[in-house]
């Protein structure tokens, strides 16, 4: 499986790399790092990660569309929102964390489908389409070949429960214990709703 992260300036650092850790656990993954221009891509917490540019985009497995405080400005990139909606559409899954949902919503691709968002930001997500069913109360939702998170750290949940969907609840469990982390294995759970 091929795991293609599409970044862009100021996207948050956990969004990321919380979900590539669980990733780079399953076997024979990989991990490939693409952005609008290519070359480095930072964010606010001085992070900055070589990418490849988007028209270089090769595998259609997975598509993983972070947030962070730049999604605002890509929201009204047409060019952006263009190439992710085409990426989108042929992939065989596409997976958000935080308010990267925003910015497939934008696409059109959620229309008429379930999605949630972090709970923060969760008025400004909405914004991004009306024709989206914004399931609040939820560390993560799945509709179809879609998976969106809640805030920040679901998408460690929301990644874990792709594992368990993919290659099975135990291998999801043994990546948990593995990385210490306590999994909300409950995607319709989320202590931050309120």
């Amino acid at each position: 499986m091929i795991i293609n992260v599409v970044l862009f300036h100021n996207f948050e650092t956990l969004d990321v790399f919380g979900p590539v850790e669980v990733f780079g656990k399953a076997d024979g993954w990989e991990i490939k790092y693409y952005s609008l221009d290519g070359g480095l891509i930072s964010n606010q917490d001085n992070i900055h990660i070589a990418t490849e540019k988007l028209d270089q985009f090769i595998s259609d497995q997975v598509l993983f569309l972070p947030g962070g405080i730049g999604a605002r400005d890509e929201i009204n990139n047409s060019g952006f929102i263009d190439t992710i909606k085409h990426l989108a559409a042929k992939s065989q899954f596409v997976i958000t964390v935080c308010t990267g949902s925003a910015l497939l919503a934008k696409t059109g691709l959620l229309d008429g489908r379930k999605a949630t968002s972090n709970k923060r930001s969760f008025g400004w997500v909405k914004q991004s389409s009306d024709q989206v069913t914004w399931i609040k109360q939820a560390r993560w939702v799945v509709d179809g070949k879609y998976y969106t998170s809640s805030g920040i750290s679901a998408g460690i949940d929301m990644a874990l429960g792709f594992i368990a969907d993919i290659k099975g609840l135990e291998k999801a469990r043994e990546i948990a214990k593995r990385i210490e982390y306590n999994w909300q294995e409950d995607k319709t759970v989320d202590n931050f709703t309120d």
